[in-house]
Parts: structure tokens; sequence; C-alpha cells
């Protein structure tokens, strides 16, 4: 296994992996400049299901600093998503 690399088979979105575990989603390559980081800070229910609420968005830097490149907050995991997303993409140049 060559650093850096991932075994097995992960979720994509829009290309890039997006991995969960617990309350933290990360996006991104992390070969790549910087990823996508999300922390659920908080929950809510709708119809009987817990669904993320308050969720940190940081864009992360990959190199061993891990700085702290870009940081927000949004109401809702799509919303978190849909504007990290975009700030990443900016990072990268893409």
């Amino acid at each position: 296994m060559t650093k850096g690399s991932i075994n097995g088979s992960y979720i994509t979105y829009q290309g890039k992996p997006l991995i969960r575990q617990d309350n933290a989603y990360v996006w991104g390559d992390m070969k790549d400049r910087a990823v996508l980081f999300l922390l659920v800070l908080n929950n809510k229910t709708v119809n009987g299901h817990e669904v993320p609420d308050n969720i940190l968005i940081q864009v992360l830097s990959t190199d061993e600093s891990h700085t702290c490149l870009k940081q927000g907050q949004k109401s809702g995991l799509f919303d978190a998503l849909d504007i990290g997303t975009v700030w990443l993409k900016k990072e990268l140049g893409e």
C-alpha cells in the first residue's frame, strides 16, 4: 500500500471520496493540496429521525500543518456540503 492510498470502495461525490466516521465527514483526495472537513455539531429530530443540524465547515490543508484555510458554519448537511465543495474547488483552482 502506498502512502495516502485507500483500500476498499467508498462513496464518491463529484468524483472525490466522501468518507464518514461518527459525526465527521471528509470529502476530497488527500493527494490534493486541501480537503473539505465537515463536523456535525448537533442533530435535530425530523419525523422521528435524527438528522444533522449545525455543521462546522473547514477547508484543511493536507500538508503536515493541517492548517485551516477557510471555516464557516451552516444549518443542514446539504447546505454545508454545497458551500464547502465550492470553497474547496476554489482553493484547488478547479
